[in-house]
């Protein structure tokens, strides 16, 4: 039953926009933190992969 004095409301934006949060001062920002996960496990399979095996560890495996 659609009623002739109230507008028809149809679904969807309420209206507001919302802002992303400028980050706290001296909080690294996402992107920063990301490249920098990237970069640390980069640099640790890098340091595996160049680890030299020691003689003792040898007769261990």
């Amino acid at each position: 039953m659609d009623s002739p004095l109230l507008p028809r409301r149809t679904p969807g934006a309420s209206g507001r926009e919302y802002a992303v949060p400028k980050p706290e001062h001296g909080v690294p920002s996402r992107e920063l933190r990301l490249r920098a996960a990237s970069g640390w496990e980069r640099f640790m399979r890098r340091s595996a992969a160049e680890r030299p095996v020691r003689p003792e560890q040898e007769d261990r495996a």
